[in-house]
């Protein structure tokens, strides 16, 4: 720069003085270098800024870019001063490839929705079957043996089955309820709830002194005292686990109508199962009862898992545009999305997920009891070395990505999984993560007291049927619980993989941070786990 222009420079800003004027001809090398890295910005970019949080952005807007990392400054030419060095996951930006449309219009996952569809088709035609079946038996030949059986089946088996779904509806909407309002307190409760009410209902069968109900009481007892072994060695990670849940579940009541999937859900699987249950009675007495009744008891899984999915996806892809881009989304837009162009992608992840995490639970089950034999070690890193292989293709976290973006099950498992890898220690932050085992004990209470309900019931009026009853009212109990708790689980999820993709948006809070700095000083409590040994902790 030449005399002239310090001479009009001096003109332009009298404010700066002597000393500003007495430095400028030491700095002019260091100007110059700086025009190279100085861009002047009037205003975001474009693709940027449709992704981010719109809100008022600062005066003053750094991008950083692979080493050595150049800074725009949006305004001056003066650099911003030195950064203490501390743990900035804001650094570690996802690609902008990440951001694809939120406005897919592409059916997921066909194969799985055709198989889905034909299977649900098949499924109605051989339920209608039995139910006619059934009544036909009832009303035209009321004194043969299958009429009479059919008959007591329908006064003494149905009734208390039926009260045994209300009550698990009342209790899938109590324990929603309750975790959105004392989320702090509401995961120990449930924790140790599971323990006590297994434990007692477990008991309760024992004294039917029935082969059956014994059996299914020894499970039970069985059951809670794994579940009390869990709740003390996950202890430590229930207060971050807590704190997760009060911040997940802050936006939904900014949403009016984000219930209302779940409870359209909750209602056709009640709708559903009431059909069913008749159903089963004409099968009772057909061709191959155990193998029909079989079929009609995995059918009605899948089915329940696809409805649960279905609020799942309705809720996620609420939450994460508000995350994301700050977006009041239509609750019910969302919903016929993931009842069309989503649909493929929860059921598929229907079948999946609960297998998965299945065999995440037996990984770690068995990691924890290698010890010193050579057998069950081999066995237990083979099963985690299978559970690794596959988690990155198929994992509970892929629907927030499948709502957001459109995405199929397993390119959302895979994009979701490459976000937590890429934020240094998320991936061990999310794999400690106990929300899924609380939504699922929440299921495991409810029905436990349905067993209680029903099993009792039957006892007082048809002791041949209390087994059978009990065991079909807690597979109900559980199934529609975890439609009505897909809220919170939904919120979690979202929580975190929004903040994994976007860390730097003002609608998160310092708890992810503060908990991943602790994870790279070696002092959280919530790892290790078995797929992040100790010693890979802060890598």
């Amino acid at each position: 720069m030449g005399a002239a222009d310090n001479a009009a420079r001096r003109q332009d800003d009298p404010e700066r003085g002597r000393g500003a004027r007495a430095l400028a001809p030491e700095r002019e090398p260091e100007a110059k270098e700086r025009e190279v890295k100085v861009v002047v910005v009037d205003e975001p970019p474009v693709p940027v800024a449709r992704l981010q949080v719109p809100r008022p952005l600062a005066p003053l807007q750094v991008t950083t870019q692979a080493p050595p990392p150049p800074m725009s400054v949006a305004s001056g030419g003066v650099e911003p001063p030195p950064q203490v060095a501390t743990f900035r996951p804001l650094n570690q930006t996802p690609p902008l490839v990440a951001f694809a449309s939120l406005n897919s219009r592409v059916y997921t996952n066909g194969i799985t929705l055709c198989v889905f569809l034909v299977h649900l088709a098949a499924v109605g035609f051989a339920v209608g079957f039995f139910v006619f079946r059934a009544v036909k038996d009832i009303v035209q030949h009321p004194r043969t043996r299958n009429a009479r059986s059919e008959r007591n089946l329908l006064r003494l088996w149905l009734p208390p089955v039926e009260g045994a779904v209300a009550l698990s509806i009342v209790l899938a909407f109590a324990w929603q309820k309750a975790v959105r309002a004392w989320p702090r307190a509401m995961v120990r409760v449930i924790l140790w709830s599971s323990f006590g009410i297994t434990l007692a209902v477990g008991a309760l069968l024992m004294c039917f002194s029935m082969p059956a109900t014994v059996g299914l009481g020894v499970a039970m007892v069985m059951f809670s005292i794994g579940t009390g072994l869990y709740a003390c060695w996950v202890t430590r990670r229930v207060g971050f686990t807590a704190r997760v849940f009060e911040r997940a579940v802050q936006p939904v009541e900014k949403f009016r109508g984000l219930n209302g999937p779940a409870y359209l859900m909750v209602a056709a699987g009640f709708v559903w199962i009431s059909v069913w249950c008749v159903a089963v009675i004409g099968a009772a007495n057909y061709r191959f009862p155990g193998l029909t009744i079989l079929g009609l008891v995995l059918s009605l899984a899948w089915t329940t898992e696809v409805m649960r999915n279905v609020a799942n996806l309705t809720v996620s892809r609420v939450i994460a545009l508000y995350y994301l881009r700050g977006m009041q989304s239509s609750v019910q837009f969302s919903f016929q999305r993931a009842l069309s162009f989503n649909l493929g992608s929860a059921c598929l992840g229907s079948l999946f997920v609960p297998t998965i995490e299945a065999l995440r639970i037996l990984a770690r089950g068995l990691n924890l009891l290698e010890g010193e034999d050579e057998f069950m070690f081999s066995c237990a890193h083979c099963c985690l070395h299978v559970m690794n292989a596959i988690f990155e293709f198929g994992n509970n976290w892929a629907f927030v990505h499948i709502a957001a973006y459109g995405r199929g099950f397993v390119q959302a498992s895979r994009s979701t999984w490459g976000q937590f890898e890429r934020l240094p220690g998320m991936a061990a932050l999310v794999d400690s993560d106990i929300t899924s085992s609380v939504c699922f004990l929440t299921g495991v209470t409810s029905g436990a007291l349905c067993v209680a309900l029903a099993g009792s019931w039957t006892f007082a009026t048809h002791k041949h049927y209390t087994a059978t009853v009990s065991l079909l009212v807690f597979f109900v109990g559980y199934l529609m619980t975890r439609i009505g708790m897909a809220l919170p689980h939904a919120c979690v999820g979202c929580y975190y993989v929004c903040f994994a993709e976007n860390p730097g948006s003002r609608l998160f809070d310092s708890t992810i941070p503060e908990r991943l700095h602790k994870m790279q000083e070696r002092h959280d409590p919530l790892v290790p786990t078995p797929r992040f040994p100790p010693q890979r902790v802060g890598a």
